[in-house]
C-alpha cells in the first residue's frame, strides 16, 4: 500500500480530483481542498483530512453537500443525475426491488423527512439493508435538524470511506 501512498502524493491536482473526486457525491471541492494537504501516510490519513475538509466547511456548504445525494429508493433507474456509485449502492440494499408497499413506505418517509429537514435522508447503504433503513428514516426523522444534519454528514464520511477503499484498490491493482 505505500507505493500507492507514493503514486497518490505524486499525483496533480487534476490527477488527484478526477481519483477521489466521486467519493462525495457532485462534491470535488473536497478532494480538491485535501489535495492540498498532501503528503499522505496512509488511508486513514487520507480519510482524515477528508473529513476535516467536510468538518470545518460553513454549514450553508455542509448543508449543499447533503443536498447533492439523491432521495433512497425513488429515482434509481429512473433520474439520469443518479451517479453510477450511488445506483450500485442502493442496489446492494435492495432499493431497486422495491414491493408497492414498501415503495410507499420509502415515498412517505423520504416526503416527511425533506419536509421536516429540508434535505434528502442519507445513509451508507452498503452497510444497510432494507428493513435497516426504513426503521432509520423512521427514527431519525425525530431528530432536531442540527443532529440530523451531524448524523447526515457522518453517513456521507462512511459512504466516502467505501468509496475511498475501491480507488485505492483500484490504484493498487494499476501500479
Amino acid at each position: 500500500m505505500t507505493r500507492v501512498f507514493d503514486i497518490i502524493n505524486g499525483m496533480d491536482e487534476d490527477a488527484f480530483v478526477a481519483a477521489f473526486g466521486a467519493l462525495y457525491e457532485h462534491s470535488p471541492w473536497i478532494a480538491r481542498e485535501a489535495f492540498a494537504r498532501r503528503p499522505f501516510a496512509d488511508r486513514e490519513s487520507l480519510l482524515a483530512v477528508f473529513r476535516d475538509v467536510v468538518a470545518g466547511a460553513p454549514d450553508e456548504k455542509q448543508l449543499v453537500l447533503v443536498r447533492e445525494h439523491p432521495e433512497l429508493a425513488r429515482r434509481a433507474g429512473v433520474d439520469e443525475s443518479l451517479t453510477k456509485a450511488s445506483q450500485s449502492e442502493q442496489a446492494s440494499a435492495g432499493l431497486d426491488r422495491l414491493t408497492p408497499e414498501e415503495y410507499a413506505r420509502f415515498n412517505a418517509l423520504n416526503d416527511a423527512y425533506r419536509e421536516r429537514f429540508a434535505m434528502p435522508f442519507v445513509i451508507c447503504v452498503r452497510l444497510s439493508d432494507k428493513g435497516l433503513i426504513l426503521s432509520e428514516m423512521a427514527r431519525r426523522v425525530r431528530n432536531t435538524p442540527e443532529t440530523e444534519l451531524r448524523t447526515a454528514l457522518a453517513e456521507i464520511d462512511r459512504i466516502a470511506a467505501l468509496r475511498c477503499a475501491d480507488v485505492l484498490k483500484r490504484l493498487e491493482s494499476d501500479a
